[in-house]
């Protein structure tokens, strides 16, 4: 079952966006694999001391976007094929370069300043 003792939640994002985002972590590090089972709602709402319409909201999320499948009453899995693990590490990646760009922007640094930190950076 997909562990989420290591979630720590912030007061910025939608918390149902942040177990989506968790989740897709996890796939992306292969610590959530193919037929992972999820824990029910409930324990899930328990354990992160959230409402559990808030768990409902982040699965039926991660079901729309296709690494989720409820079967009935036998609960949730993970499902991955390798469609849907490139798009997610498309999305992931993509994201957080365009976040550090953003930021690299705010403080006005110039295309080279970055590049030569990434340079220096990379190797440590």
């Amino acid at each position: 079952m997909l562990d989420f003792s290591s979630l720590k939640l912030n007061n910025k994002d939608p918390v149902y966006m942040q177990i989506s985002l968790f989740v897709k972590q996890q796939i992306l590090l292969k610590n959530a694999v193919n037929g992972d089972e999820l824990p029910s709602r409930r324990e899930l709402a328990v354990q992160l001391n959230i409402n559990p319409n808030t768990v409902q909201k982040a699965y039926k999320l991660m079901e729309e976007q296709g690494f989720v499948v409820t079967k009935g009453n036998q609960g949730s899995y993970i499902y991955i094929d390798e469609s849907i693990y490139h798009k997610i590490k498309t999305e992931l990646t993509r994201d957080m370069v365009a976040e550090f760009i953003k930021s690299a922007k705010e403080i006005n640094m110039s295309f080279k300043q970055v590049i030569e930190l990434i340079s220096k950076l990379w190797d440590e």
